[in-house]
This record gives C-alpha cells, structure tokens and sequence, in this order.
C-alpha cells in the first residue's frame, strides 16, 4: 500500500473516530500527524509542526480576544442597537445586509478571512440577541466574502486571472465574478430559507428591539435637560463615564462612553489596517485588544477565557495534518492520479471535487493557484471549455469555505455565543461537506457539460 492511501486512510480515521467518540478532532489530528509524520513520512517533528498554522492562529486568538474585550465594555451592544435602527427593526434584513457589506469590501481586494474577522462578531452577535439562526447568519457573512472576492480587483479573481493568463488558457474575468457571485448568492438564499427565513420576514419589524432602542434614545435624549434617566438622577458625564459622586449611573449601550469609543476607534484601525494597508489582521487585532487591555483593565477580566482555545485546537490539528499532506504531494498525487483518466469530462469533474475536497480543510487561495494548472492538459484538448472549467473549479473550491476547518468558518464558530457554538460547528461541517459533493456535481453540469 502506498505512502498516500495510508495517509488519506489515517485522515479518514481522524474523521470517523471523532464522529463517534467525544473528543477535539483537531487533538485527534495532531496526533495522527506526529504518527504518520514519523512513520509513514519519516520526517521529524520540528517538520511536522512547521504545517501549524500560526497565522491562523493568531488571526483567531487575536480577533476573538478584541471582540470579548468588545462585548465586555458594550461597544458590540452598542453596535447592534446601530444595526437594528439602521433597518428600522426590520430584522430578516440584517443578514442581507451583511453579505452585501462583506460582499463589497471582498470586492474592492479585501482578503476574504479579513472580512468575515471583522464582520462576523457584529453579525454573530446580532444573531444571538435577536434570535437569528446563527447558521444562517454565519453563512450569509462568508458567502457574500466568498462570492465578493472573485471581483476582477478581489483576491480570488486576481489570483484565478493570473493563473489564466501565464497559462495561455482562455478566460473571462467578468464571467468569473459573476458565476460566483451567483453561486454564493444562491448558497446565501438556500440557507437564509432552511434556517428561518421565512419566519423572519413574517415576523416583520421587531417591536422589542425597536422599544428597546426608542426607550433609551428618548431617556438620553432628555438626560441633558432634565438630568434623570429612567428615574435616577444622572448627568450626561456620568451616563458617560459611569459612576461619579456617588450616583449609579444607568448602563446605556446606546451611548457612547470613553471605554466604547476607544474600542471603536480600535476596530476602525483593524478595518484600515488590515484593508488599507495589508496589515496582518491577527496581530493587529491583538495589538487593539491589548492597548484596550491595559487602558481599561476591569472590562478586560475574563475576556482571555472567552478566546475560542477549543475551536483553535480543531481547526489547527486539522490544518497541520492537511499541509503534512500537501509538503509530501499527496495533493499533487491525487492530481497525476486524475491526468491519467483518458474522459476529459469525467477529469475535469475529478478536478472540481479534489478542489472542493482540499479547500474545506485548507488554503482556497492555494487551491486555486494549484489546481487550474492541473487542468491546463485537458483545456489545450479544446474537449471541454476553458471558461467554463476554470469557474467551476472557482466555484467548488471556494462555497466550501463554510466548513468550520477553514478560516472563513472556523472564525464564524468562534465567534458564535458558547451555548450555541458546538451546534453551529456540527450544523456548518454539515453543510460544508454537503457543499463539497454538491457544488462539483452542479458547477460541472452547468459550466463544463453543456460546452462538451
């Protein structure tokens, strides 16, 4: 038995025991990875830690540390008070509203885990409060950063028109962006529509949320002229500030104080650094949490256990035994393996599913620049379009970034409320390996088949 069957035999292990046993998979894989390193690979262990993700690491330790401080001090209520005025309680909105925002800053050239980092704990925390399924939510936020980035100008379509473009193949950079767009949009919809989106719409305006934020926009409003706020004796300072002279101050999160305002000139300085200036999101965020952390020591108490440690051990087990994989060409066998079926049709669909396949548990920007050259022999046949091809492949590489063992979805599980978190992870792996065989079969169908 060859080195790469025992290999994806010990990944399907992992799988299949922690489906049936209570324990992290990402301990599992670990441990998979240090056996089969050793004895499959030979390789060292300083070589099989080096496949740890840290920059993922940092990317979740660091964006989920900042938003507990957030949530700590009440800027992420206060941002979800703005969320619910901005539509006017219409709350089957929100969840549009937030794929079309990280649609568009994904399309602008946005990295797609920047924008899910920044967005996902506002819309996250929007769900929990407003008893929006945080599936649904978690979804609508990565698909429209997946659909975004295949703009001509975003990551994705950059990097797939590169690839094109070296390789002499035909492409179309505008029907790229658009097929995508459209597979992630009609992900978005199946989703918004299985997980309550009906139930949204007809519940119409959400009275308590408007109540709530008319009640304390009403007595804030008044508190300057009448100093009282629900019947306390309060100044706008001390509304501010918090207690002063003795006087409890009413806990508003429709205002803001110094502690929120700080915070949010912090998340202003991620969103620029990161989009602005490449900065790397993970030690900006950690950067922002920390000088929030020594500014204002008390909310900063408990925020350091609120990191999600159990999500980063899944998610960085499991990438480091998929990158083992990859450094000793398992990827690049499954490829020769596909080169050697004699069916243009039936390669190029083989193609879309080891794209599908690897991206759910690895890089979608490493897949893409990988796999479009695996399929420049059967495009040069002329069998099969090219165009079609290349955005099928796009396509099934990149709505797979649901799974939670990616960055997009792992940053959506760590950012869900802790009551609800196993169940988003178990309801996202779902739907991401429903996509993995889905998306292949129907992209190949409607982009590949019909050109044949």
């Amino acid at each position: 038995m060859s080195t790469e069957i025992v290999a994806l035999a010990a990944l399907a292990l992992v799988f299949l025991i922690a489906t049936v046993r209570s324990i992290n998979m990402g301990a599992l894989a670990l441990v998979a990875a240090f056996i089969v390193g050793l004895s499959v690979f030979g390789d060292d262990t300083d070589a099989i830690i080096a496949g740890f993700p840290g920059d993922l690491f940092v990317i979740l330790v660091g964006v989920t540390y900042l938003f507990a401080l957030a949530k700590n001090n009440g800027t992420v209520d206060w941002i979800v008070h703005g969320a619910v005025r901005a539509v006017r309680g219409r709350v089957a909105l929100v969840p549009w509203a937030m794929f079309f925002v990280c649609a568009v800053v994904t399309g602008i050239g946005a990295v797609s885990p920047a924008a899910v980092a920044i967005v996902a704990p506002v819309a996250m925390g929007f769900a929990h409060r407003y008893r929006i399924h945080p599936v649904m939510m978690g979804m609508m936020v990565v698909q429209g950063a997946t659909g975004g980035s295949f703009s001509p100008i975003g990551i994705f379509g950059s990097i797939t028109n590169g690839v094109v473009d070296s390789n002499d193949i035909e492409g179309s950079a505008t029907f790229l962006f658009f097929s995508a767009m459209i597979a992630a949009t009609l992900v978005a919809t199946i989703t918004y529509f299985v997980f309550g989106g009906r139930e949204l719409i007809a519940r119409g305006k959400d009275e308590r949320a408007l109540a709530e934020i008319g009640t304390t926009a009403d007595a804030a409003s008044h508190a300057a002229t009448r100093g009282t706020v629900t019947g306390t004796p309060t100044s706008v300072v001390e509304r501010g500030l918090g207690h002063a002279d003795g006087v409890d101050a009413t806990d508003d999160d429709t205002r803001l104080n110094v502690e929120r305002s700080t915070t949010l000139l912090g998340l202003l300085a991620l969103i620029v650094g990161a989009l602005a200036f490449d900065l790397d999101v993970g030690f900006t965020a950690l950067t922002v949490a920390v000088a929030l952390t020594l500014l204002f020591p008390p909310s900063a108490r408990g925020a350091v256990e609120k990191i999600s440690w159990g999500t980063i051990l899944l998610v960085g087990g499991i990438v480091t035994y998929v990158n083992l994989l990859q450094n000793h060409g398992v990827v690049t066998w499954l490829g020769d393996r596909v080169a050697e079926v004699g069916a243009p049709l039936l390669a190029a669909l083989l193609i879309c599913f080891i794209g599908a396949v690897v991206s759910a548990f690895a890089s979608t920007t490493g897949i893409i620049g990988a796999l479009i050259p695996l399929a420049v022999p059967f495009l040069l046949t002329d069998q099969v379009s090219a165009i079609g091809l290349i955005a099928a492949l796009a396509i099934s590489s990149s709505v797979v970034d649901c799974s939670p063992f990616s960055t997009n979805g792992a940053l959506i599980v760590a950012n869900s409320d802790e009551s609800e978190r196993e169940m988003v992870f178990k309801r996202l792996m779902q739907w991401g390996m429903s996509i993995v065989v889905v998306a292949p079969i129907v992209t190949w169908a409607i982009l590949v088949l019909p050109s044949a």
